[in-house]
């Protein structure tokens, strides 16, 4: 099957073809996608990848992506940025807080939506040099990847739970309401 149409067939694919998950998984962590992470986290705790594996995919494909924006912004400066003024003032802005706040901005930059895009251009072009770049950005990576894979787990944990409380509620219910029956009838 090509296409999966349920959850369960979509984890079936991803268990097939698991060294291509960790691939795809490795490119959207560089590129910065969230939700992304969150079901992966999600597809390991049903067992159809590796959670130790995905933590350290994720980290380092966070760590990567990050890495090579900021080369970019540190090569290219705003020479890039002529044609997309728009961006050319977000970047500059950043980059003028990342002179100041560089540790918190590099800890947190990856959670809302749309920082993470610039951020890294915006560190590359300020005054924060290479190896304290590099260093904050490993730790806060493995934060990122450690905090978003396992919240997906946990939801993995907390789905199967509700819905075994559900089903089990449900049948008390029918049970209840078949001795009714059977009684009435």
């Amino acid at each position: 099957m090509l296409f999966p149409t349920d959850l369960a067939s979509f984890l079936d694919l991803i268990r097939q073809h698991g060294d291509a998950a960790y691939s795809i998984m490795f490119a959207y962590a560089a590129s910065h996608s969230l939700l992304f992470a969150l079901f992966a986290g999600y597809a390991a705790h049903s067992g159809a990848l590796q959670l130790g594996t995905l933590i350290l995919v994720c980290w380092f494909g966070s760590f990567a992506g990050d890495a090579l924006r900021f080369w970019i912004g540190r090569r290219f400066g705003t020479r890039w940025l002529g044609s997309f003024p728009r961006l050319e003032r977000a970047v500059q802005t950043v980059a003028r807080l990342a002179d100041r706040h560089y540790v918190l901005m590099i800890l947190f930059h990856r959670y809302p939506h749309g920082i993470r895009g610039v951020a890294g251009f915006a560190y590359g072009m300020s005054r924060l040099p290479w190896p304290t770049f590099l260093a904050i950005n490993f730790i806060a990576a493995g934060v990122w990847s450690c905090t978003v894979v396992l919240a997906g787990y946990a939801f993995g944990q907390v789905s199967e739970k509700l819905m075994s409380d559900a089903s089990s509620g449900i049948g008390s219910v029918m049970l209840v309401v078949f001795l009714g029956l059977s009684w009435i009838l």
